[in-house]
């Protein structure tokens, strides 16, 4: 018997290794914006999409928290981020910081909502948080600028050095700097005893409130750091773009992050990060060749790669192992 937790702690510890192929795909993302600076601007929102991705895959893909809302967070954080620079200091990494706080704490306050119910109640209760924000932004027009936006919102350089340009090459750097940082204490948590109790909590809730897991205070934590992070995003866009708008709240965020999911599966931190990719590059690619009809093809891929299924989709040598007959 006291070999099997030395099995337990040593499969554990193998699992938060970092594999051989984590830092070669960093190198590759930091490289992305030199080797292709036409396309900084598309690496700057893949980076924001993938951690606002990642926010969501804490709460979903390890806690098995449903959320149809968490654009919540995402506006708020910008809204916050934007407000900071245009009437305190424009500084970006102190107006990223601040935003990150307002959004934890929004976190905090709305994880008391989801603690009861069934997945059905979180979706109605996570969907109604976003829609109250969107119409207080809407309402709040002399603070948020309402259906105009907030406009005029001038960013200083990053570490007082380095100004936003044009071409976007900054913006991608300061983006993907911030999805390193924050993916690695993502990665920290899900690896961490803190994280296996969400998978326990998500596997089964009973059955890990039986073995003494507080599964309230667990699932309002785990809520609490996806807002924070999900608030980093919405500065980020913010913060990049120079402009904040009532389409930070929309459903459509909320929508095309768990879409993401989708694609790069959950449950898996890097899923965000790949989903996020694929994402963004097909609609890129798709709105180029048909403007009007871009949402069809996303939506055709979308249901090919349910009903076909992710592996078989992106490795397609598997129709041909043996005993595999099809997509059944």
């Amino acid at each position: 018997m006291s070999a099997v937790p030395g099995a337990v702690q040593a499969s554990l510890l193998k699992a938060s290794r970092i594999k051989p192929w984590e830092p070669l795909l960093w190198l590759a993302a930091f490289a992305a914006p030199v080797l292709l600076p036409q396309h900084a601007l598309i690496f700057n929102e893949i980076a924001i999409v993938a951690l606002f991705a990642v926010s969501l895959d804490l709460v979903l893909g390890y806690t098995g928290i449903v959320s149809l809302g968490h654009a919540a967070f995402f506006g708020f954080g910008g809204f916050v981020a934007a407000l900071f620079a245009k009437h305190l200091m424009p500084d970006p990494l102190l107006g990223l910081a601040v935003a990150i706080v307002a959004a934890t704490a929004l976190g905090a306050l709305c994880s008391l909502t989801i603690l009861r119910g069934s997945d059905l109640t979180r979706l109605m209760v996570t969907l109604g948080v976003a829609l109250i924000l969107l119409e207080l932004a809407n309402k709040l027009d002399w603070l948020t600028g309402g259906a105009d936006g907030l406009q005029g919102v001038v960013m200083g350089p990053v570490l007082g050095r380095f100004d936003f340009d044009l071409g976007g090459r900054v913006a991608a750097y300061y983006s993907l700097a911030v999805l390193l940082v924050l993916f690695c204490i993502a990665r920290r948590i899900v690896h961490s005893p803190f994280g296996h109790t969400l998978k326990a909590v998500r596997d089964n809730g009973l059955r890990a409130m039986a073995i003494g897991i507080p599964v309230a205070s667990r699932i309002a934590v785990v809520y609490t750091v996806a807002a924070g992070i999900a608030g980093a995003a919405g500065a980020l866009l913010v913060q990049t773009t120079g402009f904040a708008s009532l389409d930070l709240f929309e459903f459509h965020r909320s929508a095309d992050v768990m879409l993401i999911l989708v694609v790069g599966g959950t449950g898996w931190l890097y899923g965000g990060v790949a989903g996020a990719i694929v994402f963004k590059l097909l609609q890129d690619a798709l709105s180029a060749v048909t403007p009007q009809y871009w949402t069809f093809w996303l939506g055709l891929f979308l249901v090919v790669l349910v009903l076909v299924g992710r592996e078989r989709l992106f490795k397609p040598w598997i129709w041909w192992r043996p005993g595999k007959r099809g997509p059944a």
